[in-house]
Order: C-alpha cells, then sequence, then structure tokens
C-alpha cells in the first residue's frame, strides 16, 4: 500500500510506507471497527500530546478549558476533561454532555448570543457559570434562580472596542451579536447586583483560528490590561478571566503551526501586571479546534473514476454532508484544499492531477480539487486530515438523505 505524503506538518504516526496510523491501527482496521466508509476517527494519544506540549509551553498559572463545540462526541469530550481544568458548552445538549463527564459544575460554562430561557434554567439548575451577553439574559438567569429557589452563576461576556488581528473569525470589535459592549457594562454589573448576583468571571474572546504570535499576543495583552480595569474601575472580585482561544492549526498549503514560545512568554508578563491588581483571579484559556483538530481524519472510499474533458475525477462515498468545512462552503471566501492523501490498495508507483468529488448532485461537493496523488481506482481509501473540530456536527448530514457518517475514538 502506498500513500502520498502529507502536504504540511502533521503529528501523525505512521507506518514506513507513508500511511497514518491511528494509536497503532491502520486506516483499514478502524473502517473494520467503523463498520464502513466514510469514517471520523479521533486519535486519543495525539489530544494527549497537543495538551502536554500546550501545558509544557505556558505558564502554570493558566487554566485550560475545552470548548465542546469544537468536536462535541461524548466519547472524545470524557477524554479530555481528564486533561482539562474545564468545559465551556454552547447548547443544552452539549450541558449535559459536559455534566456527565464528572466535571465540577463551577469550572463547565455555558456561552452563546441567543439562549433561551429553557437553556438557562438548565443551566442555574446544574450549577454551572452562565456567561451572560445581554442584559435580557442577566434578567433571566435572576428568574430562573428565583424559580428553583438556587444561587446562581454568572460570568459578564464583553465585547471590547479591537478586535483579534488576521483571525478566521473576528467576534470582537464593532457591533456584534456576542458579549457585552464595554461601554454597557456599568449598567450590566449594577442589573446582576440588584437581582443579589456577584459576577465571578469576565469572558472576552477576541477571535479564532489565528496562525500569527503577534496578533495574538496583541490580543492577549488588549484582553488582560482591560480584565485589569474593570475589575479595579467596578470593584469586582472574580474567581476568573476567560481570555478564550483563538489558536490555530495549520489546514493549508503554506500554513505553519502556530509558534506557542513568544504567546507563553507574553501571557507570563501580562500575567505578572495582571496578578497585581487580582492575585486571587484565574486566568482561563478557553481551546476547541487546536486542541483536536489534528487528532482527527476523515476517510472516504473512490467508488468511480472517470475522465471529462481533460480532468481526472475520483468519485467517492463521501463529501460535503459529511465534512461541509473541507468542501470550502463554511468559512471560506476562496476555497482551498485541506491536506488530502490516498492509500492505493495495488500501488502503481505512479501519480496523477485529480480532482476528488462526493455522490452528491452538486458541484460544491469537492474532497479536494486539483491535487496531486497517487494513482487510484475503485476501492482505495482518500485521507483528510486536520479533521478532528467542526466536521461532524458541523455538518448537513440529512443533506440528499444519503447514508450518516460513523464516527470512532480510539
Amino acid at each position: 500500500m502506498t500513500t502520498s505524503k502529507p502536504s504540511h506538518h502533521s503529528t501523525w504516526n505512521q507506518r514506513q510506507d507513508g500511511a497514518p496510523l491511528v494509536n497503532g491501527h491502520t486506516l483499514t482496521q478502524v473502517a473494520a471497527i467503523a463498520g464502513q466508509t466514510p469514517y471520523y476517527v479521533y486519535d486519543r494519544s495525539r489530544i494527549n500530546e497537543t495538551v502536554a506540549n500546550l501545558r509544557a509551553a505556558l505558564p502554570d498559572a493558566i487554566k485550560l478549558h475545552y470548548a465542546i463545540k469544537a468536536n462535541p462526541m461524548p466519547a472524545l469530550v470524557q477524554h479530555l476533561a481528564s486533561l482539562v481544568d474545564g468545559l465551556d458548552v454552547a447548547s443544552q445538549r452539549e450541558l449535559r454532555v459536559a455534566l456527565a463527564t464528572g466535571t465540577e459544575p463551577a469550572e463547565i460554562s455555558f456561552a452563546g448570543p441567543g439562549k433561551s430561557s429553557g437553556e438557562i434554567e438548565a443551566a442555574v439548575a446544574a450549577g454551572i457559570v452562565v456567561n451572560c451577553e445581554s442584559m435580557q439574559q442577566i434578567r433571566q438567569v435572576g428568574a430562573a434562580a428565583e424559580h428553583l429557589g438556587l444561587s446562581a452563576r454568572l460570568a459578564l461576556r464583553v465585547n471590547p472596542a479591537f478586535e483579534l488581528k488576521a483571525s478566521g473569525m473576528k467576534m470582537t470589535g464593532g457591533a456584534k451579536p456576542f458579549g457585552i459592549d464595554t461601554e454597557q457594562l456599568a449598567d450590566a454589573i449594577a442589573l446582576a447586583r440588584e437581582l443579589g448576583i456577584e459576577p465571578e468571571g469576565l469572558h472576552l474572546f477576541t477571535g479564532s483560528q489565528n496562525l500569527k504570535p503577534e496578533a495574538i499576543c496583541e490580543a492577549h495583552s488588549g484582553v488582560m490590561r482591560l480584565a485589569g480595569e474593570l475589575i479595579e474601575q467596578h470593584r469586582l472580585t472574580l474567581r476568573f478571566v476567560n481570555i478564550g482561544g483563538g489558536l490555530g492549526i495549520p489546514y493549508f498549503p503554506g500554513e505553519k503551526p502556530l509558534d506557542l514560545e513568544p504567546v507563553a512568554a507574553n501571557l507570563a508578563s501580562e500575567l505578572a501586571s495582571f496578578q497585581a491588581i487580582a492575585p486571587k483571579t484565574e486566568i482561563v484559556m478557553e481551546l476547541g479546534r487546536y486542541l483536536v483538530g489534528e487528532a482527527g481524519l476523515y476517510v472516504c472510499q473512490v467508488i468511480d473514476k472517470k475522465v471529462s474533458r481533460g480532468t481526472t475525477y475520483l468519485i467517492t462515498n463521501g463529501g460535503l454532508h459529511h465534512h461541509l468545512s473541507n468542501s470550502g462552503n463554511f468559512g471560506q471566501v476562496i476555497r482551498k484544499n485541506y491536506p488530502v492523501e490516498a492509500t492505493s490498495i495495488n500501488p502503481s508507483g505512479e501519480t496523477e492531477l485529480v480532482t476528488v468529488v462526493g455522490p452528491l448532485c452538486t458541484p460544491l461537493d469537492i474532497v479536494a480539487d486539483k491535487v496531486e496523488l497517487p494513482r487510484c481506482e475503485v476501492g482505495d481509501l482518500i485521507v483528510v486530515r486536520q479533521s478532528g473540530a467542526y466536521g461532524f456536527s458541523a455538518s448537513p448530514q440529512g443533506f440528499l438523505s444519503h447514508p450518516e457518517v460513523v464516527e470512532v475514538f480510539l
């Protein structure tokens, strides 16, 4: 069996022929475990390695939370809960997954600009922290606490005036549905106190998927200095400040893994200044994609091969209905290929330029466009790396009613 070599950095173990091994299992063995292709497979050893490397790089005082929205597979969340200090949820279903891990409710927080009254009541009942993003949400927390006869925990998500430069998705700066504008924060704190709830945290998340250390450092400095100013200005006694994540992973040709060294050095410097103001307040870094993105593979099988006016197409049994982000229809303005490989059952040693597509009746169903792969035939496997985050749960699996994909955690 031969395989194409990955187009950029990867931490996967590989056999001598270059084929990926998933915690010691070949892709064919994983297919047998899954019972089919296509499948997603997540490697716990890669997650362990990522968390260990991150903890070794960052200051010891930084607490790590996993943002479940990146990959809510219960087995994966259960494993990560044993490695990190807390969990962050974005829905009531994620809340139930988080509680099932046994994580202390105080170390679970609930974010989202549009929480229903039922979701807020569930959060209050569970004893977790509600990250309030509007005056209405603060009122709803107060109403839920009164209705249930419980005390409530809340933090305030703040929308600063600045943004995270060069990020995949900008979450702050200007008008945003996320968080409470800094100029409205005094009223928000006053309202919470009127309801008898003292804010125990601030959440300041500026953006995601950033590979530029200087931009991340600038954002972290801005966030921690703003948090210190808000603590002093409003006489807040906070248990934590959540500075979000933003750490990116390389997806496309030319992208390099994030250099953690300057990020860690800057955090250490900012921590010293912050702790002089709030020595008992923990700094939480909330990460999703960075912890799980490189630990996942999406694997589908070639079911047809054809040439159309000079272009060779490999048609697979997987596509955008299983992996929307890889198709380029989940935030990309100009479509670029994820790192894609192929494994050949009967290798010829030759390569060919191909476009890999899925089975759906739409030209949007692209797995890889114009890539050089080993010569493939029906039955060979196509592998999409960097598929551990925003894959399975971010894809329209009901689209055109094709069979669903299977997830495996090894």
